[in-house]
């Protein structure tokens, strides 16, 4: 089915029935309840996770399959940002025609940066990645600014053309009418259920965008970049020439990542230079290792947690953890706030460092790992030993005994 084995195929739609019910499962805890802090299911932070699951698997092609590790993806990120907002400036609030020229302008520029940075290789093909996302920031922030606004952001005005914007069009984000900031609110019992246009939208893509790199892990084309990998010069030793391979890779990687940039414009119509940081970069990074590099759900689960992380961890404070401890006497309760308080809050960045050592050190196939020791132990499954190997060394056999 689509191309795709059985397993795959079960695989892919297991994937679709979580995407579509996130909204379900990331509301477990009744509203108004003390654990109703841990509540996900609400747009913003549900786009997001769609949107940066794009990210990072596009960057786990280049990475988790070639091996080679850019600290630039969030030039691509921003690009394609700017060029959706444009869209809404010149055309109208539709996303389409802004995904498409998102999708355009980030492959073409991964073509330019990647044709460049990948004459090297290791550290040296990072540090030029990075020199590139860094000058594009700098040019966005300052040089650029009758395109990219400079320091305020692109937006969009009134005086703005929006040549093909009709008098019955939304004034926002919309998809052919349908309008992205638009939900559905269901209540049953305690619990409050948020259906967004926008996170479906995203969720549709984000399938869409998993699929596709299904498809490119299980295809000859993926066999070569894990093969580039595995050994670069043996390969090159073999007559392939590795290039054209890790080129197209790094250009699709960026394409994804103009995709993801495209669509954070697509649910908010501002487009900014802090999108082009390092740092978002290292965001990057750091979600691919975390959920598992190499792996089809990894980056997914590792942009998942990073982003829940960064949202519920940093919105909790010392009046949430009274509340909490509220039934301990006044000691101990002041005593667990004041150990709980760093890790909180504006801290929230140190509870995560720490859980990523924690991966790292103990789990260094990502959560994806994790995932499979607990299947294991539950299961039962013990991973069998290794036979032991034959000593094929040729001894000469004894001469036969003759009577």
């Amino acid at each position: 089915m689509l191309g795709l084995s059985k397993k795959d195929t079960f695989f892919l739609l297991v994937v679709v029935f979580l995407t579509l019910a996130t909204p379900i499962i990331l509301q477990p805890f009744p509203e108004g309840s003390a654990l109703a802090q841990f509540n996900a299911g609400y747009p913003d932070l549900m786009q997001r996770f769609a949107i940066y699951g794009i990210f990072a698997i596009g960057f786990n092609i280049l990475f988790g399959l070639t091996g080679y590790l850019s600290f630039g993806h969030a030039a691509f990120l921003g690009v394609g940002s700017y060029s959706v907002v444009w869209m809404y400036k010149l055309l109208n609030y539709n996303v389409v025609p802004g995904l498409v020229l998102a999708i355009i302008t980030s492959g073409l520029f991964a073509l330019l940066i990647g044709y460049i940075s990948l004459r090297r290789s290791g550290i040296y093909f990072s540090i030029l990645t990075l020199a590139f996302a860094q000058m594009s920031f700098n040019l966005a922030y300052s040089v650029l600014t009758p395109l990219t606004n400079g320091e305020t952001g692109l937006q969009v005005y009134n005086d703005d053309p929006q040549i093909l914007l009709g008098a019955n069009h939304p004034l926002g984000p919309h998809f052919f009418g349908i309008v992205m900031q638009d939900s559905a609110k269901i209540n049953v019992g305690g619990w409050q259920w948020t259906f967004n246009n926008g996170y479906y939208f995203c969720a549709i893509i984000a399938i869409i965008a998993f699929y596709l790199s299904m498809r490119i892990f299980r295809s000859p084309f993926g066999t070569m970049l894990r093969a580039i990998k595995t050994n670069q010069t043996r390969m090159s030793y073999t007559g392939l020439n590795p290039r054209p391979y890790t080129l197209a890779a790094f250009v699709i990687s960026g394409m994804y990542a103009g995709l993801a940039g495209g669509l954070l414009a697509a649910m908010d119509p501002l487009a900014g230079a802090e999108r082009m940081q390092w740092t978002a970069s290292g965001e990057v990074v750091l979600m691919t290792i975390l959920g598992g590099a190499g792996t089809l759900m990894g980056p997914v689960l590792g942009a998942g947690f990073i982003k829940y992380f960064e949202n519920i961890f940093s919105k909790i404070n010392d009046g949430i953890l009274h509340h909490w401890f509220s039934a301990l006497p006044d000691g101990v309760e002041e005593f667990l706030v004041f150990i709980f308080h760093p890790f909180i809050g504006k801290g929230w960045s140190l509870t995560l460092g720490l859980l990523f050592m924690l991966v790292v050190i103990f789990l260094p196939g990502g959560l994806i790992e994790g995932g499979r020791h607990l299947a294991n132990l539950f299961t039962g499954k013990r991973r069998k030993p290794s036979a032991p190997v034959k000593d094929t060394e040729h001894h000469p056999k004894p001469a036969p005994h003759v009577a």
